[in-house]
């Protein structure tokens, strides 16, 4: 992983500095868009833009102040001594986030006074928007990039935000740049009334360990082992953040329709883990789904490499991280065509125009699931051809050296 040199065609006058606004950050709850983050800044060299970003701290064992990668990230709110996934639902946690649409542009005040900020970068609309904006209202000089990774459907979203509508608004109106992950979320920012000309939409990238083929064969079979994998077992998998809207309890409620080898592997946390416990408890599937909690992203990759078939019927999303990466890993995908995903899940029965890419169905439809599993299984030559399609595609389109680029020379550049 190289950074960008930017050299002969840098248009800022020296090193550059922006402030990110982003609810989370590593090294606690990751989704697609802390990993975003991460993974632009770490391929655009220091000595060309100094990133800052400003987030929840959750962890007091955490500094308040800390590099990482190339970002110096700034803490604030709320602290309890390595708190579990659930406690952050719980008072006094749950009070960070709505804590800091306000704490945290009076902390970028302080802040732009110390580092003196050429622009400020909200992630997501509905969790870092507000922040952002009022600070961007009392420092008008000061550029605003907004970028839309959101995955949540958007009438929820807009909902949810009635409280703060005016400042949410102008999270859009007021942005100098409309980063969006996906057309689905381009027309989002143009409903909320954000210009042609201020959009750019620049794709997410798959995890650079399932493109680069890094994992080994030693590594897939000692996770195998410990996972008690048999040779004739199949493992369905989904890599993504244990939410309503991944549908995680549609692939549960699939199983019993499926032979007794075909396991469900659910890798990562979230606020869905308990129900989902709860639902493989109450359909007797004890032996066949797998929760393995939180696994560091650096260590996914092995979890999609010792699996079969990658499978999230999502009912809302607004790209899909998790669905590149497996296509990346040579895994057939099973996914509806939600919001985002309609741009790159393609399939011959839907998308006859379409080179196909995935096995794709409905929202809410198990018997669906069963249906391209058993496809699946009984297909092999069509599964290597669609992979291989798949895959291309995600080299081609989604790779985070494009992407960091991309916002280099159109969002960064031209702010």
């Amino acid at each position: 992983m190289n950074n960008i040199d930017n050299s002969k065609t840098n248009l800022f006058n020296g090193v550059k500095k922006i402030l990110i606004f982003s609810l989370s950050y590593y090294p606690n709850q990751i989704s697609g868009a802390e990993a975003a983050i991460k993974e632009i800044t770490d391929r655009i060299a220091p000595s060309d833009i100094e990133f800052h970003l400003l987030t929840l701290r959750y962890n007091s064992i955490l500094p308040k102040t800390e590099k990482i990668g190339n970002v110096l990230v700034h803490r604030i709110g709320l602290s309890a001594k390595n708190p579990k996934f659930e406690d952050l639902g719980k008072l006094p946690l749950d009070l960070n986030k709505p804590l800091y649409q306000f704490l945290a542009p009076l902390k970028a005040t302080w802040l732009h006074r110390k580092y003196k900020y050429d622009a400020v970068w909200a992630m997501m609309a509905h969790s870092a928007g507000v922040p952002a904006v009022i600070f961007k209202l009392s420092h008008p000089k000061i550029k605003y990039i907004l970028t839309l990774q959101e995955g949540d459907p958007i009438d929820y979203i807009e909902k949810t935000m009635r409280p703060l509508w005016s400042l949410f608004s102008r999270a859009f109106t007021k942005a100098d740049k409309v980063q969006a992950i996906s057309a689905y979320l381009a027309n989002w920012a143009k409903q909320r009334g954000v210009k042609d000309s201020q959009i750019e939409i620049i794709h997410n990238g798959a995890n650079p360990r399932d493109l680069a083929e890094t994992v080994s064969e030693a590594e897939i079979m000692a996770l195998k082992q410990s996972l008690g994998k048999k040779p004739i077992d199949i493992y369905l998998v989904n890599t993504a953040r244990l939410v309503w809207q991944k549908a995680n309890d549609d692939v549960i409620k699939a199983l019993p329709l499926l032979p007794d080898n075909v396991h469900f592997l659910i890798v990562g946390d979230g606020p869905d883990e308990s129900m989902l416990k709860n639902l493989t408890k109450e359909l007797k599937l004890e032996k066949r789904v797998i929760f393995t909690g939180r696994i560091d992203r650096s260590e996914v990759t092995k979890y999609r490499k010792i699996s079969d078939i990658f499978v999230c019927p999502s009912r809302s999303e607004g790209l899909g991280n998790a669905f590149l990466s497996a296509m990346a890993s040579h895994l057939p995908v099973i996914a509806t065509q939600e919001g985002g995903l309609a741009e790159f899940i393609f399939d011959a029965e839907k998308n006859p125009d379409k080179e196909t890419t995935a096995w794709a169905v409905d929202k809410d439809s198990p018997e669906q699931i069963v249906s391209a599993v058993k496809n699946i299984l009984t297909n092999p030559e069509k599964v290597k051809k669609i992979t291989a399609s798949a895959r291309q595609m995600v080299e081609k389109n989604y790779n985070w050296d494009m992407v960091a680029k991309d916002m280099r020379e159109k969002v960064f550049n031209n702010i």
